[in-house]
């Protein structure tokens, strides 16, 4: 079997951001030659899938600007240096959607486009929601619209391309799989 590993020679850094950075490596291909990786550097980040009570999936409606339209998204956001990916989930729920969890599950973690970017995303579920009576205010420049689905027309919302990010769809097709978690 082939080793397919590249061997980094030269990393230049090209951009240093809030969110990301952008580094160019050059690299040795398993047969020798030399080729170049454009590579996006994320902190990582962490997805929460809030369940009511009443079987409901907490969503929230934003404009995302890269698209130029808004969607309909799970609650998620970028890891701090040095958190724990649970803490975010929770901070991330409290100020995107005012509740709180008594209950959260790690499900998995996943790499949103490892054909250049080494962001992973961990997926939490959040049961026991209550809404907080003086939540974390979300980030100054994050506006959000909070609503509550049922898994059925969190799928239609996939075909009707509201939901159009692959942390959420994964999330509904998570859910669709494991129907029983839903109904915990």
């Amino acid at each position: 079997m082939e080793r397919l590993e590249e061997k980094t020679v030269k990393t230049e850094k090209i951009f240093s951001g809030k969110v990301i950075s952008l580094q160019v490596d050059d690299v040795e291909l398993p047969n020798g030659r030399i080729s170049k990786r454009e590579i996006v550097k994320h902190p990582g980040a962490v997805a929460v899938i809030p369940v009511t009570d009443d079987h409901k999936i907490v969503m929230v409606e934003q404009y995302r600007k890269a698209l130029e339209r808004t969607i309909i998204e799970i609650p998620a956001g970028k890891l701090e240096i040095g958190e724990k990916p649970e803490i975010c989930a929770l901070r991330e729920l409290e100020e995107e959607t005012g509740y709180e969890s008594n209950e959260l599950e790690w499900l998995l973690s996943f790499f949103t486009s490892p054909g250049f970017a080494d962001e992973i995303i961990h997926l939490y579920i959040a049961t026991g929601l209550s809404k907080k009576e003086n939540p974390a205010s979300a980030d100054e420049d994050e506006f959000v619209n909070v609503m509550e689905v049922t898994l059925t027309e969190a799928i239609q919302l996939i075909k009707d391309q509201k939901i159009f990010d692959a942390k959420t769809a994964y999330a509904v097709q998570y859910l669709q799989l494991h129907e029983d978690v839903l109904l915990k």
